[in-house]
């Protein structure tokens, strides 16, 4: 079976250690990579492609050296094996055209203020993993220890997998 990841990208060394870190307990379920720039994110892109895995979701900081964040996520939504990838821009410096251009072009899932908290982040990560699993037509159960229950038990309840009886 293949691997699904988490990834982050940010050019803060301190920033992206702190996603990892905060992100860290979905680990041994969803290897986490990170990256501190959009080519180095495109070169772990290629890696997980060419193993036949996944990337569930991306956590991208905008402003970055080279290629913005955004751009990367625009490049991800053209292309066929991360265009279902949950997008989310981790950013304290987007500016308003930045993340309407995210969410227009880019199909970004969600936007994320720095500094964030650590609950919003382990909130917002499960809940994309969780759409993720749900839309990718793959078995949630060997993902349940880190997706949202509720969420996985309705939508087995809407496929007629589980009854109210």
């Amino acid at each position: 079976m293949s691997e699904i990841y988490i990834m982050c990208v940010d050019d803060e060394p301190d920033v992206l250690e702190a996603v990892e870190r905060d992100l860290s307990s979905f680990e041994d379920v969803f290897p986490l990579e990170a990256a501190s720039s959009a080519e180095e994110a495109r070169s772990v892109l290629q890696q997980i492609e060419s193993k036949g895995d996944e990337l569930a979701v991306i956590f991208c900081d905008h402003v970055m050296p080279g290629e913005t964040g955004v751009e990367l996520l625009e490049w991800m939504e053209q292309t066929d094996t991360f265009k279902n990838t949950r997008k989310a821009l981790l950013t304290g410096q987007a500016g308003l055209d930045a993340t309407i251009q995210a969410v227009n072009r880019a199909s970004l899932d969600f936007y994320i203020q720095k500094p964030w908290t650590k609950d919003s982040l382990l909130s917002i990560a499960r809940d994309l993993l969780t759409q993720y699993v749900l839309e990718s037509g793959r078995n949630p159960l060997p993902y349940m220890t880190m997706l949202n229950a509720e969420e996985v038990a309705k939508a087995m309840h809407e496929g007629g997998l589980i009854s109210d009886e």
